[in-house]
């Protein structure tokens, strides 16, 4: 499990190498959503997501010895655009492992920063990542079945209790379970009385259905507009964090994701990719009853959008 001393060390530790981002009041997104409403805006991170911070976590504890022989990952494009800045910036051999279901605008920044790309099936990144480790002795980066990328996480939930104590709720953009496993590190052991909840899209629900089933599954690989939310099954250090501690999993159709993005932009006047936008979409979609009295947090968790999804924008 990660504790709250791994989420302090980390915070400490990358400090000097993230950006600590804002927790806004987006009062213009209350009525839409019939709450008072927060967004923390990872979409402002370095790289344009969260990602940022359990990668530099990680990076930073390796030794000078692996960190010569290279890093690898496998990434839908968010956590191997953190891996390979972070790589540039500390002199060290990247190589990002990108499944063909990724979006050409986070791939080609991916390869903006020079780290190598490997595409192959989605269902096969992490084996590849495994076995090229291996073989060349990288150090792997999962990107989010890892106790130190979860810790590095793990600050985002640190940020938002220390600016605002009185948040009700947090809603959580879900994946592998990197962040939500990470925020529930954070909030829960202190602040128990507030609310977190994941948010998935509906097309993947890797966690709606491990959760009731009680151990980790896996769903079928299918396309979704959240394209950062693509992975099939939960991560082993993850899942056991968020069957305890969350307080539910809130499953979202693909048509609202559009939709939350687009009131993102023309009301929130922010931009951000579907995937971060999902926790709004999952309140639109009356996934969770609200209140209008109610303080609800949206991590807001990337903003890597590329032409194509203003173009989906403009036809809405």
């Amino acid at each position: 499990m990660v504790t709250i001393q791994m989420i302090d060390d980390a915070a400490k530790r990358i400090q000097e190498h993230i950006t600590e981002t804002p927790l806004i009041r987006a009062r213009a997104l209350d009525e839409a959503l019939g709450c008072r409403v927060y967004l923390k805006l990872e979409n402002m991170q370095i790289t344009g997501s969260f990602k940022f911070r359990g990668a530099m976590n990680k990076i930073l504890k390796m030794s000078s010895r692996d960190k010569e022989k290279g890093i690898i990952t496998a990434s839908s494009g968010n956590h191997g655009k953190a891996v390979a800045y972070a790589a540039k910036s500390l002199g060290i051999k990247a190589t990002v492992v990108v499944p063909d279901t990724a979006s050409p605008f986070k791939v080609h920044s991916i390869e903006q920063y020079g780290a190598d790309i490997i595409k192959c099936n989605v269902s096969e990144r992490f084996t590849i990542s495994e076995e090229l480790a291996e073989k060349h002795g990288y150090t792997l980066l999962h990107p989010y079945d890892d106790a130190d990328i979860m810790a590095g996480q793990g600050t985002v939930g640190s940020e938002i209790i220390n600016a605002s104590p009185n948040i009700d709720k947090i809603i959580v953009p879900t994946s592998g379970g990197g962040l939500l496993g990470g925020i529930l590190s954070a909030v829960k052991p202190v602040m128990e009385n507030i609310k977190v909840y994941g948010a998935e899209p509906a097309s993947v629900p890797r966690y709606t259905v491990s959760l009731k089933a009680g151990e980790r599954k896996k769903v079928e690989d299918q396309h979704t507009l959240a394209d950062a939310l693509v992975t099939n099954q939960p991560g082993i250090e993850n899942f056991p964090v968020i069957q305890k501690h969350a307080d539910g999993m809130l499953n979202v159709q693909e048509e609202m994701l559009l939709s939350a993005t687009r009131l993102m932009l023309m009301e929130g006047k922010i931009l951000a990719e579907p995937s971060g936008c999902i926790g709004i979409a999952a309140i639109l979609s009356k996934q969770l009853k609200v209140n209008a009295d109610d303080d609800i947090c949206f991590v807001i968790s990337g903003g890597n959008a590329g032409d194509a999804l203003l173009k989906q924008l403009e036809s809405l």
